[in-house]
């Protein structure tokens, strides 16, 4: 059975009135372009095709909300990083972006990075937009897959590294299924509590492909 069984596609966002009511629980996915966003939330909500993936990056241009259960909602955003996107176009979406930081529900940021590039000085500007004092942000090494045994341990140690305490990660592939377990778990805790207090119990679970920092107060 489905971790998520009741998750469906809610409404797409082009403007920050058409922002859902700011109640409940909600997390945003996003990423640089091509890094497989899409893919990593298609892999954790057990569906082929509930975010769209493309072969040519930059093509989620609204933020696109899914409903996981009754007031807990996940939030595909634009990719970032993609040089042809129209600059005036990137210009719409901060105001849009900027209201969504602003929500008391939203509760967490997954960054989706792709493993074969490592966390960049880009991906550690959006986990500062995220606000990690205050939200969790929990960072997908995306693609894993493509990389070996030994470089799947130095991939994980230096980006915990360079993360510190601002975020936790761990390696995923949508490709063949590694990680989809541990970042269900991560996203159902965050929906739940926001805490990363919640995020040593998947440690235990998968200690060779997760790296957290040290628990937050109850």
């Amino acid at each position: 059975m489905s971790r998520f069984p009741r998750v469906e596609f809610i409404l797409s966002v082009a403007a920050p009135s058409q922002l859902p009511p700011d109640s409940g629980a909600e997390v945003a996915f996003a990423g640089r372009s091509n890094a497989g966003k899409s893919s990593a939330i298609n892999a954790i909500c057990e569906r082929k095709a509930l975010a769209r993936t493309s072969k040519t990056p930059g093509q989620t241009r609204l933020l696109n909300y899914f409903q996981i259960d009754p007031g807990l909602r996940l939030v595909d955003l634009p990719g970032y990083g993609f040089a042809e996107v129209h600059a005036s176009e990137r210009r719409k979406w901060a105001p849009l972006i900027d209201s969504l930081r602003s929500r008391e529900s939203l509760r967490g940021l997954f960054l989706i990075v792709d493993g074969r590039r490592g966390v960049r000085d880009e991906d550690l500007a959006l986990i500062d937009w995220a606000q990690p004092e205050r939200r969790v942000v929990h960072v997908l090494l995306s693609k894993c897959d493509k990389l070996n045994r030994a470089e799947q341990s130095k991939l994980l140690r230096d980006s915990q590294r360079i993360l510190g305490e601002r975020a936790t990660a761990q390696l995923f592939s949508a490709h063949d299924g590694h990680g989809v377990k541990a970042a269900q778990d991560a996203l159902a805790a965050v929906l739940k509590s926001g805490l990363a207090a919640a995020f040593p119990a998947l440690d235990k679970e998968n200690p060779g492909d997760f790296r957290g920092k040290s628990p937050g107060p109850d």
